[in-house]
């Protein structure tokens, strides 16, 4: 099985019409994993209570949702490079809508637990196969220039989804939300069936047999090419995700903002990524190849990490604080659009594969990177800031490095 080969001839061209449908459509699947992670954590304290039970066990379904978004995705992307992308994704956003409404109408956190599994599942399919879609559509810098603008619903997400989980907490209770993303899920379903043809065809699938698999895995793990660009995205995400995962503690624990100042600095920061993104969209190809661009914006990432550690161990005012926050965090919109597409550009044979692998490692060092922090014994401005400037740093040196 030749992973690293490119398959042969161009990808057909496009109209802007079915551009901008298909640009939707992948966006909404892609963003599925961070709606579904970001719009329930306002009401997490009132599940607990609810269901008589405690906070670490409601933690728990956020710990198996991405658990199961990382492993999901190694599952699904080889078998739509042997079945196509079609069937694994219906599969996936009919068990998604399942998963939801079984945690909607969960009675205790065991069975809450079960739905966010299954839930999980779905979102990994939807995630892996958008990219993979993309992959097998477009190629050079059409492909980046797509996966910018597919930033431009990622980046949405994590904006809109605290503040639709905090509205619907004013009407309703917590299980109004997995409703609402049931139907979510069941509207992007019907947008698959309807308007989503096959982008695998038959005679570029892989023949379904494990051993093809596995080789198809080991070639990856000993790509160079293709593993600097993957890790050097998953460390870019570790920066963000310490950020995600530690910055409600130290702005609002240590620089005493309130919840509403809170999602006003976490939906500037994600406005972030959807600009950063766009304006990737303009320069490459035209001011900077996708390499020149990726090496610029870890480098800015370095330099603001740097700024976030200094400005925590320094104790400098709060807005230098927040700059340096969201220079680092809308980096994102430029390291994953390059990465992404100059990894996949030697695997458009094998690309679910590839897609897969770059989704499992982007969450393991991400959950490393939030893990290092928790040993910590508490999360304060200090240990984010090193953190975020660790992880970026560390994915400036990995694009740097040569293999030997």
């Amino acid at each position: 099985m030749a992973a690293a080969a490119c398959d042969a001839g161009a990808p057909e061209p496009m109209s802007p019409g079915r551009r901008a449908r298909l640009a939707l459509a992948l966006g909404s699947l892609s963003a599925f994993g961070a709606l579904t992670i970001d719009m329930y954590l306002p009401a997490m304290p009132g599940m607990a209570h609810e269901l008589q039970t405690s906070m670490p066990l409601v933690q728990l379904t956020l710990t198996v949702f991405v658990i199961g978004l990382a492993i999901g995705q190694v599952i699904v992307g080889p078998l739509s490079d042997m079945w196509g992308r079609r069937r694994p994704l219906l599969i996936g956003m009919a068990l998604y809508v399942a998963g939801s409404l079984w945690c909607a109408m969960a009675p205790d956190v065991g069975w809450l637990v079960g739905g966010r599994i299954l839930q999980s599942l779905g979102a990994a399919a939807a995630t892996v196969l958008a990219r993979a879609i993309v992959r097998d559509l477009f190629d050079g810098t059409a492909m980046t220039r797509f996966f910018s603008t597919l930033m431009l619903v990622n980046g949405v997400a994590p904006i809109v989804a605290p503040v639709i989980g905090g509205q619907l907490l004013t009407v309703a209770t917590w299980r109004a939300m997995f409703v609402v993303l049931a139907a979510l899920g069941a509207a992007l379903l019907l947008a698959v069936v309807f308007t989503l043809p096959e982008s695998l065809p038959a005679g570029r699938r892989q023949p379904a047999r494990l051993t093809g698999t596995l080789r198809t895995f080991r070639a990856l793990a000993t790509d160079w090419h293709y593993l600097r660009y993957v890790l050097a995205a998953a460390l870019m995400f570790a920066a963000v995700f310490a950020y995600i995962s530690g910055s409600s503690f130290v702005l609002q624990d240590g620089y005493r903002l309130t919840p509403q100042q809170f999602s006003l600095v976490f939906g500037a920061n994600g406005l972030g990524i959807v600009l950063f993104g766009q304006a990737n969209s303009l320069l490459v190809g035209r001011a900077a190849d996708e390499h020149t661009l990726l090496r610029i914006s870890l480098t800015v990432a370095t330099l603001g990490g740097l700024g976030v550690l200094a400005c925590a161990a320094l104790r400098l005012p709060l807005p230098m604080l927040l700059t340096c926050l969201f220079t680092v965090v809308s980096m994102l919109g430029i390291v994953f659009a390059n990465a992404t597409s100059l990894a996949l550009t030697r695997h458009g044979s094998a690309a679910g594969a590839a897609s897969s692998l770059q989704g499992l490692l982007q969450f393991l060092v991400g959950g490393a990177a939030s893990s290092a922090m928790s040993l910590t014994g508490h999360v304060n401005a200090v240990v984010m800031g090193a953190t975020m400037f660790l992880c970026a740093a560390a994915a400036l040196a990995v694009l740097s490095a040569r293999r030997r």
